[in-house]
């Protein structure tokens, strides 16, 4: 197994420089957080891989990191300012956060699974700018007021007009939309009080829980 340093630099270099993000803050913040940390130790070697990394202990429903490539877009894509608040949205073990707190201000933080948050908050224990919390991914954090930018760590199949509330005055919430078929990276933008959305590119990545779609009830 390659060293974990060499590892990540072969993970930017490789998976996500060759995908059209150019941004070196996002670059150097993916090259500085070790992604290993935030996977299972009995799943460390498949921490630089360009997959969908489940994190879950055995017994518990399947989360994961999102692939380092749709990572890296979704942070450029998202625009984060050394002055920015941050809300990540199911969180799972951290990394995403991690990854926030190198280009924000601040970061809340939010997973509906309490293990997951328990775990998380002990890996981002050191980072004094970064806050975990238990909450349903559809509430977001309403008490922390309005952030400058929302990032989901997974794909919603239904509306989030409910998050898009909480953000500020030229805010952005970023994530995957699976509600059309092929799902799509999406980026909705408050301004003069409105919010609009954008399509980005095609992109999958696994449904948070509190996000999926309710099947109907037909007779």
């Amino acid at each position: 197994m390659l060293p974990f340093a060499t590892a990540r630099q072969k993970m930017v270099d490789g998976q996500v420089r060759t995908n059209d993000v150019t941004d070196h803050r996002v670059l150097d913040a993916m090259l500085t957080v070790p992604r290993e940390n935030f996977v299972p130790s009995d799943r460390q070697a498949l921490a630089y891989l360009d997959q969908n990394l489940n994190v879950s202990e055995a017994g518990s429903a399947q989360r994961f990191l999102i692939t380092p490539m749709l990572t890296g877009k979704l942070l450029q894509a998202a625009e984060i300012k050394p002055t920015d608040h941050v809300l990540v949205v199911g969180c799972a073990t951290g990394y995403l956060a991690a990854l926030a707190a190198k280009l924000a201000a601040s970061v809340v933080a939010t997973d509906p699974d309490p293990a997951l948050e328990g775990r998380a908050k002990q890996l981002l224990a050191g980072i004094a700018s970064v806050s975990v919390r238990v909450a349903p991914a559809v509430q977001g954090d309403p008490a922390d007021g309005r952030f400058d930018v929302i990032l989901l760590n997974g794909a919603t199949e239904i509306a989030v007009d409910g998050l898009c509330r909480q953000l500020k005055e030229g805010g952005r919430l970023v994530g995957v939309s699976a509600k059309t078929k092929p799902a799509r990276a999406i980026i909705f933008t408050r301004s003069h009080g409105e919010v609009g959305s954008r399509t980005l590119f095609d992109a999958a990545a696994p449904i948070l829980p509190g996000l999926e779609q309710v099947p109907e009830f037909v007779f």
